[in-house]
């Protein structure tokens, strides 16, 4: 519509340019004495124009002919630009395609061109990092430090994903404390600390860790619990050989945290220190909490001061549990040791029409051993081996 407009003001201006010169009989006197020269007024108004456009058109010429390197040399800045850009783009996306080594190499092309040289160097450390190229990633995060100290919280994140790659926890823990005075204490880097802290084995501060994140929705509950369960295993591990110590600290442990992988390995560390009773008494408040059947198997093997108390307890979770095949071997098991080879007898085989499992065999073929039946004990011997072959 633009262009339209100009064309007929243009035709316009031709028009009115003609028209005015058909009817201008004016003149124009030139006088250089002694010299005097006379010339039509439409002509002279024709040349004035005429070297107005061929001067102004040499000068623009000119100007553009000496301004040619400057255009030059911004046109190939442009396309330098251009072409970093291009490359750090490329980087990123090869990135999180997992394409690390092209990655690398983009990176390494972006930050040579100038374009973002900081993120450009942290974009080639993180790759080194997934390639398993410490020394390189070492390299590039100097780079960072040195090109864009903005970029320094980053770095530090990096960095101690590359100590815990590399399993140097110490150095890693030493990093996020850097991290931490600058930045506090978020979510990622306290992942990454709670990584650091299993790493050099204070449970302490990893139990300490996993709730704060836990709390904080920095981990998934199950996964908050493996690392609360490892703690505490590890905690009750050192303290072995001193019964006192095991039993405050079960004592102070959150009810919450209690769960049948750690009540049985609680269990199995007091029933090393031969407290049997408290061993007994830890399973029969874990089972009446949360049901679990590789439980009950520890209790059955405990024996304790009153083997008939337990198997009476164990009875009062059969009404609840009746189909438990591992309850009735427990039972079974129970009744054995105490000589009630009837009881013994059926549990055992109510376990077995449930699930015909090795240790159900081998209690059947003691069972019968020790009350003179050897035919069946055989025959359980023989089935039971034949489940391990």
């Amino acid at each position: 519509m633009t262009k339209l407009l100009w064309l007929l003001a243009l035709f316009a201006l031709a028009v009115g340019i003609a028209l005015a010169a058909r009817f201008n009989e004016g003149y124009l006197l030139l006088v250089l004495p002694p010299y005097r020269a006379e010339v039509s007024l439409n002509l002279a108004i024709f040349l004035v124009v005429t070297i107005f456009v061929v001067v102004h058109g040499l000068l623009r010429t000119i100007g553009l002919t000496l301004a040619l390197p400057n255009r030059v040399q911004a046109f190939r800045e442009r396309r330098r630009r251009a072409k970093a850009a291009e490359a750090f783009h490329d980087a990123v996306r090869l990135l999180f395609e997992g394409r690390f080594g092209r990655a690398l190499k983009r990176a390494g092309e972006a930050h040579a061109a100038g374009h973002s040289p900081g993120l450009a160097a942290l974009l080639a450390a993180r790759a080194a990092q997934l390639l398993r190229e410490p020394d390189r990633e070492k390299a590039w995060l100097e780079r960072v430090r040195r090109d864009d100290p903005r970029l320094e919280s980053a770095r530090l994140m990096v960095e101690a994903e590359m100590f815990l790659d590399t399993g140097d926890f110490g150095a890693a823990l030493i990093t996020l404390q850097g991290l931490q005075r600058l930045t506090g204490r978020h979510i990622a880097a306290l992942r990454l600390e709670l990584r650091a802290q299993e790493g050099c084995a204070n449970w302490p501060e990893v139990l300490r860790l996993a709730r704060l994140l836990e709390r904080r929705a920095g981990l998934p509950p199950a996964l908050a619990h493996e690392f609360k369960l490892n703690a505490h295993q590890e905690n009750i591990r050192r303290q072995q050989g001193d019964l006192g110590q095991i039993v405050t600290y079960l004592r102070h442990l959150p009810r919450r945290e209690k769960g049948p992988r750690l009540v049985r390995r609680c269990a199995e560390a007091l029933l090393e220190e031969g407290a049997h009773r408290q061993a007994q008494h830890l399973i029969e408040e874990q089972l009446d909490a949360q049901w679990d059947s590789e439980l009950v198997q520890l209790y059955s093997q405990i024996g304790g001061d009153d083997p008939t108390a337990a198997i009476a307890r164990a009875e009062e979770w059969l009404p609840e549990h009746p189909g438990d095949a591992q309850l009735l071997l427990a039972l079974g098991r129970l009744c054995r040791s105490q000589r009630l080879w009837g009881k013994a007898e059926n549990y055992l085989e109510a376990s077995l029409a449930l699930a015909d499992q090795h240790p159900v065999r081998l209690e059947l073929a003691r069972l019968f051993e020790q009350t003179d039946r050897s035919d069946e004990a055989v025959r359980h011997y023989r089935a039971a081996a034949e489940q391990l072959a």
